[in-house]
């Protein structure tokens, strides 16, 4: 027997006359009813208010509106195909999995009702870790701040002089060459050669100049933003629409890359095509923090949209079990 679900709402006429046909239809082609109704769910409900009565009988999908002779056709192709596969494993088995919620569909539904707390906790534990390297140290806790500044070192180049710093005389300790006459530089606070990478990249601090947060300052503010693009989302109940791509590459992805790659190409030994320079500790926060947010408003909502059908389909799966228990 073929199972016919009904997506119907409060208050809908044409919800009560498909309700009237099927009944009508009960002797001709023999089904158990599904009723759903999409105002019990917030996703249904987005999902199909403009579009109920929805009937779905196996594969085949029929929207408002439609009359009894459609839906009558449209039952009996579903009851022919039902009976030309019927004791095929493959279909037997697919059957089998649509009449209960196993535990990958629990999975999925967790997930996506969840993903984005989930997403904002993962973010925030991996920036706010580097900022526990320092605090350990600050401690005297060398032993397991090490480790935390080994682990970021795969993914950050952690040079001292465009890193933060906690517990010192200066949050930054900027290289000469960025010309910040207002601050202590680098070089006068350590006594390190500038030009030397290893040596910026294993310096931590000491107790006069603080201890390094261990992820940089572009990282800190790329991880941040995305942080805050997250929190604000979910504040917003999830309504805020993707960045369009032209606008993301134009705003967000232009000043990161021209600041960064500007200053990369300067400091190759020989080239001679525009002035050296070295990037300052607002430079690299304000486009990192850009990039990071815009990066944010373009993938998440399309996450979003992603999960939402994830949602859609849990929740319609769960409503048609619990609707043929109860016919």
């Amino acid at each position: 027997m073929i199972t016919v679900t009904l997506y119907t709402k409060d208050n809908c006429s044409l919800c009560e006359q498909a309700k009237e046909d099927l009944q009508a239809l009960q002797d001709k082609i023999p089904h158990n009813l599904a009723l759903v109704n999409i105002d019990e769910d917030k996703d249904l409900k987005t999902a199909y208010a403009t579009r109920v009565p929805v009937a779905q009988v196996g594969p085949y999908v029929l929207e408002a509106p439609f009359d009894r002779q459609k839906l009558e056709m449209t039952m009996a192709a579903a009851r022919d195909r039902a009976e030309q596969i019927e004791g095929d494993p493959k279909y037997d088995q697919r059957k089998a999995r649509g009449a209960q919620m196993n535990g990958s569909d629990r999975l999925a539904q967790f997930l996506g009702k969840h993903y984005l707390g989930l997403l904002n906790l993962l973010v925030l534990l991996y920036v706010g870790l580097p900022f526990l390297a320092p605090v350990l140290m600050n401690a005297g806790y060398p032993a397991l701040a090490r480790p935390i500044y080994s682990t970021y070192g795969a993914v950050c180049h952690q040079m001292a002089f465009r890193s933060w710093f906690l517990f010192g005389e200066q949050p930054v300790y900027p290289r000469e060459a960025a010309g910040m006459m207002e601050l202590a530089s680098y070089e006068q606070a350590t006594g390190l050669n500038g030009e030397d990478m290893l040596a910026a990249r294993g310096f931590i601090g000491n107790e006069q100049v603080g201890y390094k947060v261990a992820f940089c300052q572009r990282d800190v503010a790329i991880y941040g933003a995305i942080l805050v693009f997250g929190l604000l989302y979910a504040a917003t109940g999830r309504r805020i629409r993707p960045l369009h791509w032209m606008l993301w590459i134009a705003i967000g992805i232009a000043p990161i890359g021209l600041d960064g790659f500007s200053q990369l190409l300067s400091q190759i030994p020989g080239w001679s095509f525009w002035e050296y320079r070295e990037s300052t500790p607002l430079l690299r926060t304000l486009t990192g923090a850009i990039f990071g947010f815009t990066t944010a408003w373009f993938g998440i909502p399309l996450l979003e949209e992603s999960f939402h059908d994830v949602r859609v389909e849990m929740a319609s799966k769960a409503a048609r079990i619990k609707g043929s228990k109860k016919s």
